[in-house]
């Protein structure tokens, strides 16, 4: 019988027994012993404790607040600054050359003319009228004077009569004719004046008439109500036209309105007579100010219509042109930093990190304010900041830090 497979195996159920039931013990006993402190004693108040941190690493910028154009950027298009649907108020058949759109027309130049047919003698025969109503002027007020002299007769006779009839020298029955001659000439005068009445409301009558013939004349001609250019060509010559009928649209494009409608959010920051500038689809670059700001909101879009007058002497700019709208807004004080300085905290917030004057990590909540091909611009942080531009992902408030510092640029 070989007796070392026995030994062999006793030594491995001891050390399976110690290992698993004398754990510590049996560690202890195969441990190192420890290596005495050779350190001076007064470099042991100094020694850093075996679990203390490292610092962490991390590159930062010193930053400074600048000032930034905040400008506000709306897209809108252009409109003319006036226009109008110029059309005819009477029927006629247009006896005028048309002009061809396109073609710049001044405040009170001649579109379409109309042919006055009978017009011409009603007018005539109105003011006729007119005359014959005042030649009856005279006539009605000598009848009233006449009737007036009558009635101041008649009531003498009937003042003399009653005298002499009080005294017994007249008789009842000549008084009661003069007094029936007293009404009888106020009943004249009343006449006379009725008369007179009637005159007078020819004469108006006959005024109307004549006012209406001639404003009936007017509206046979058709003109520019300012300076514009046609949109469309005036009425053909031959053309009968009704009342309501087109003559001709004329728009007034100097100068020209851009259009933009503004959210409420961003409402409160336009003013007007504020500076403001445009690009047109065309590339053209305009300038102006804000001369209207909507007090009502569209109650779809929720937004606010601004115009803005820019001048266009020249005509180049057209009506209906896309434009990219910049208005002036108050500028604010802001970050210009690399956009791999954002990160987010544990609530979604956007931000950066910065170096407290502990050489600690601390995140400070943003907001962009645009985005260039240089950085992005930040607001939020205060006049001077160093913030962490690489290694802020692994740090979080409160940590230690060792930065190094560079440049923006670099």
């Amino acid at each position: 019988m070989r007796l070392f497979p026995v030994f062999a195996a006793i030594v491995v159920s001891v050390l399976i027994y110690g290992f698993v039931f004398q754990r510590e013990a049996f560690v202890a006993m195969f441990a190192p012993a420890p290596e005495e402190n050779t350190a001076p004693a007064e470099d042991a108040g100094t020694a850093q404790p075996v679990d203390a941190p490292d610092l962490i690493g991390v590159i930062a910028v010193h930053s400074a607040a600048q000032p930034v154009n905040n400008a506000l950027i709306l897209r809108g298009q252009t409109e003319a600054d006036r226009e109008v649907e110029l059309r005819s108020e009477t029927s006629g058949q247009v006896i005028s050359d048309p002009l061809r759109k396109g073609a710049f027309v001044e405040e009170g130049q001649l579109l379409c003319r109309l042919d006055p047919a009978a017009r011409e003698a009603s007018l005539a025969e109105a003011q006729a009228r007119l005359v014959e109503a005042r030649a009856h002027i005279p006539e009605s007020k000598a009848r009233l004077l006449e009737a007036q002299a009558l009635l101041t007769e008649a009531e003498i006779n009937v003042n003399a009569a009653e005298k002499l009839s009080v005294e017994g020298f007249a008789s009842e029955t000549r008084v009661a004719a003069t007094r029936a001659a007293v009404s009888s000439a106020e009943a004249a005068v009343q006449a006379a004046r009725s008369g007179l009445e009637t005159t007078q409301a020819g004469i108006q009558t006959a005024a109307a008439a004549v006012v209406a013939a001639e404003q009936e004349i007017k509206r046979l001609t058709i003109t520019a109500t300012f300076n514009g250019v046609l949109e469309s060509d005036t009425a053909e010559l031959g053309s009968l036209l009704q009342p309501g009928s087109l003559c001709a649209t004329v728009i007034q494009l100097d100068p020209v309105i851009l259009v933009g409608f503004v959210p409420e959010t961003e409402v409160s920051r336009v003013r007007l007579g504020a500076h403001a500038g445009a690009r047109l689809a065309s590339g053209d670059e305009v300038e102006g100010k804000v001369i209207f700001l909507s007090r009502s909101a569209d109650p779809t879009t929720r937004t606010f219509r601004v115009e803005i007058e820019v001048p266009n002497p020249d005509l180049a700019i057209r009506d209906g042109q896309t434009a990219e709208i910049l208005i002036e807004a108050e500028g604010i004080k802001a970050h210009l930093l690399p956009q791999s300085a954002l990160t987010l905290n544990d609530e979604g917030t956007l931000g950066v990190r910065v170096v407290t004057a502990e050489n600690k990590a601390l995140f400070m909540p943003v907001t962009m304010i645009n985005d260039t091909t240089n950085g992005v611009w930040l607001d939020g942080l205060p006049d001077r900041a160093d913030v962490i531009i690489i290694g802020q992902e692994y740090v979080t408030d409160g940590v230690r830090v060792a930065a190094s510092y560079k440049g923006i640029s670099e």
